[in-house]
């Protein structure tokens, strides 16, 4: 049996009791979110469904909506890649948030005040589960490292890179059995011994052979990476093989 969507085993008491009765509603519940939101990003937790709680209040509400909470929020979701987390809470934002800055300000009404860097935010921000999603993880390093402004957003995210190399090596590790070490490096964004310290140590993986790029990592078979041999079997009955010879000798030449 599956866990639950709702389920957080960390989720302090007050704020299960504000998401199981009318206060998740209650606009007077979003600062307390907020700090749990901060909370989340200070000792390494994760709650989707208190972080959605806060976006729907600030649907609902706008005048009270946060920049800060919402990108916080935004980057805890890529620390667990490959969910589809990211993309459900971006769809709470709303539209002129989710446009390019440039497009929401030449079309429609102007935006609030403070809006548009928060648009640039999350537009950065969704460039980033974009290049995850496309496994891209080597530009995905080199984009978080093009712009000061990526350094601002993770700062709150306590051990971010850490956390997303732990991800990125968890999905490796499921579709690779072995990969050229210049490869890996680029994708967990290490080199030397710090690299080889990771994939030792927290990977459990081997490094074969020199020192160089062109050294292997020979990752475990587990049941993920496991090659296995598919057998495709196709049962005919004898009495339907049988209408379809007494059919075609019935057929008028």
């Amino acid at each position: 049996m599956g866990i639950a969507f709702d389920y957080a085993p960390d989720r302090p008491e007050h704020i299960e009791a504000i998401l199981n009765g009318l206060d998740r509603y209650n606009p007077e519940t979003t600062t307390i979110f907020q700090d749990y939101v901060a909370q989340q990003c200070e000792d390494r937790t994760y709650d989707c469904y208190a972080n959605l709680a806060l976006l729907k209040l600030y649907q609902f509400n706008p005048h009270l909506t946060r920049d800060e909470p919402t990108t916080n929020i935004l980057v805890k979701a890529l620390t667990i890649f490959p969910s589809p987390d990211f993309s459900l809470l971006l769809h709470l934002l709303p539209p002129h948030i989710l446009s390019p800055t440039s497009i929401s300000s030449a079309s429609g009404p102007t935006p609030a005040a403070g809006d548009a860097p928060l648009s640039e935010s999350v537009q950065k921000l969704s460039l980033l589960n974009s290049l995850l999603e496309q496994a891209n993880y080597s530009g995905f390093w080199a984009t978080l490292d093009s712009d000061d402004l990526y350094a601002d957003l993770i700062a709150d995210v306590n051990g971010f890179e850490e956390l997303m190399r732990v991800r990125i090596a968890s999905c490796v590790g499921q579709g690779c059995r072995e990969v050229e070490r210049g490869v890996c490096e680029g994708w967990l964004n290490l080199s030397g011994k710090e690299f080889e310290g990771f994939v030792t140590e927290i990977c459990a993986w081997e490094v074969d052979g020199s020192d160089g790029s062109t050294a292997v990592i020979r990752i475990p078979v587990n049941k993920e990476n496991e090659a296995k041999g598919t057998v495709i079997r196709e049962e005919v009955r004898f009495d339907q093989f049988s209408r379809v010879i007494r059919r075609a000798y019935e057929q008028p030449a």
